[in-house]
């Protein structure tokens, strides 16, 4: 019913930049937010940024003034540009679109893409 489809992931230098990419199919009309989680190994799955369908964006502490969200309805596609990146953004992406059906909402996710920092 929905779909979502990451790419952009990739092996980078501290310092460097990456762009990730999420496009979304199907059922999406109603969508209220749509973002990028990431999950560290054995650690807990956490925000990073989101976009909401008014445009308001929301970022974690961490990567404010490094990472961007931003959207492009006309192809139902999210980004994240990721500049001077760290060994701590070390992680698998996941992007989110929050969808509400009758009120109540649900979540879709991406598969994941990988994203390692290291020199």
């Amino acid at each position: 019913q929905v779909q979502l489809v990451e790419s952009g992931g990739g092996l980078v230098q501290p310092g460097g930049s990456l762009r990730l990419s999420c496009a979304a199919s199907g059922t999406i009309s109603s969508f209220y937010v749509m973002g990028w989680y990431r999950q560290a190994p054995g650690k807990q799955r956490e925000l990073v940024a989101a976009i909401g369908r008014g445009g308001t964006t929301n970022y974690s502490d961490s990567v404010k003034g490094r990472f961007t969200i931003s959207r492009d309805n006309a192809k139902n596609t999210v980004y994240l540009q990721m500049n001077s990146l760290k060994p701590e953004d070390t992680a698998v992406y996941y992007c989110n679109l929050g969808v509400l059906r009758n009120g109540i909402p649900y979540d879709y996710w991406g598969q994941g893409t990988q994203v390692t920092v290291s020199s």
